[in-house]
């Protein structure tokens, strides 16, 4: 036997291994917990060994659905708002005044993008679920370990990874996640993950008991506003759809109707009175520093307002224009826009804005209408998770880049796969 023949024997193999339930569930497993932890990875491995594991986890996640290819339903799964997305943010790095730069982070987007696409397409809904549950598990264990071992065992800070050791004051602890609101990120994440699981009953009764008590711990610790803001979204949410869900089919587009203007009345309620309410929680000092940055981008925006500056997702480290010279009040400078449609529009423009807008739009209806119409309790945790990415993108940008952007792509596939219109047309 060649050594050619040989090759494509052991390729052939491995591709059949990789297809199979467990591998695909380990991968799963395991793709997630790089995602939500790559804060910790980041300084752990560096920038070098991070792009190494991106890229090893996007060609093992390529190669189990090469082998699971006959079996995946690839009809209009793929949503055009998506494509739309991720075709403009590949057409700014042309016109970007630090191409070089564009163009390394735009394949760190496809990266993240790829590996929710292969959550959506590799694993059904209740074993994404499953899996997110097993990673957000070690995750919260990890990130209070840490904070233990630092706040109370060695009563040290760890920098390196973010962590001050107020875990013995009640908080706020950063954990695994570099900072207190992208741990409260995560932990929000577990706990909806957490709650579905038991109502699935993917896991046992005392398991899921067990891992909520962890996800609140942590919720409670972090002590982040927009962490807090989120899960009184969360709550309102959870109670919207279990109306829907027990209300009878003719009777929906009324409370649809009602909640709608609802969440208007809300809407307008905090944007009139946001300065009172951002005291009451605590959140007055981050909103200031948030409206002094949007100051200081809108002049930015103003200079290329339609096309944008270029593509990069997260702001890169190195100096390139405009990003080095927006400065926080101590003098450093900021990593992201701290709130995901501003930075879009810095990035990519109105017109790039508005095709991420009408993408989360769409995703959200079409999760909307699933949850509360499909009798699947699962189908309730993408549009969950698609309210935290909403409210969380207020304050943070999240959603262009790693986790944030990993999750959105699976929950915008797996909306699309029930409620696509392509779906309808002929193979």
């Amino acid at each position: 036997m060649t050594r050619r023949a040989l090759g494509r024997r052991y390729l052939s193999a491995w591709i059949g291994f990789s297809a199979g339930g467990r591998f695909s569930q380990a991968l799963a497993t395991v793709i997630l917990m790089f995602a939500f932890g790559q804060p910790t990875v980041q300084a752990l491995v560096g920038s070098a060994g991070t792009w190494a594991v991106l890229v090893t986890l996007v060609v093992l996640g390529g190669l189990s659905l090469l082998g699971q290819r006959y079996r995946i339903e690839w009809h209009g799964v793929l949503p055009l708002s998506l494509l739309a997305f991720v075709g403009y943010c590949a057409l700014s790095v042309l016109w970007s005044e630090y191409s070089w730069v564009a163009l390394r982070e735009f394949a760190a987007t496809l990266g993240f993008i790829g590996l929710g696409l292969y959550l959506a397409l590799g694993r059904d809904l209740v074993q994404v679920i499953r899996a997110s549950g097993d990673a957000f598990r070690i995750l919260l264990v990890v990130a209070l370990g840490l904070e233990v071992l630092s706040g109370l065992v060695l009563d040290v800070p760890i920098p390196g990874f973010g962590i001050r050791g107020d875990i013995a004051y009640g908080g706020p602890i950063q954990g695994i996640g570099g900072t207190r609101n992208f741990m409260g990120f995560v932990a929000a994440m577990a706990l909806v993950t957490f709650v579905v699981e038991f109502l699935t009953r993917s896991v046992t009764a005392w398991r899921a008991v067990a891992s909520t008590a962890l996800a609140v711990i942590a919720l409670m610790l972090v002590q982040s506003p927009i962490t807090g803001l989120a899960m009184i979204a969360l709550a309102v949410t959870a109670l919207a759809l279990w109306a829907l869900r027990h209300a009878q089919p003719r009777t929906r587009p009324v409370v649809n109707g009602v909640l709608g203007v609802f969440v208007m009345v809300v809407a307008v309620v905090a944007v009139l009175a946001h300065s009172r309410i951002l005291a009451e929680i605590g959140a007055a000092g981050g909103s200031a520093s948030r409206l002094a940055l949007w100051s200081q981008l809108r002049v930015l925006i103003e200079q290329h307002p339609v096309q944008g500056w270029g593509w990069v997702g997260t702001w890169p480290s190195e100096p390139v224009v405009p990003f080095d010279v927006v400065l926080a009040p101590s003098g450093l400078p900021f990593t992201s826009a701290l709130n995901a449609f501003v930075d879009a529009w810095l990035q990519i423009g109105l017109a790039g804005m508005l095709i991420l807008l009408g993408t989360a739009v769409l995703a959200f209806a079409r999760a909307w209408v699933t949850a509360t119409t499909f009798p699947g309790v699962a189908y309730v945790w993408p549009a969950a998770v698609l309210v935290l990415l909403a409210v969380t993108s207020t304050a943070e940008s999240y959603l262009l880049h790693g986790a944030g952007l990993m999750v959105f792509t699976a929950v915008l596939v797996i909306a699309a796969r029930r409620r696509s219109w392509r779906g309808r047309l002929p193979r």
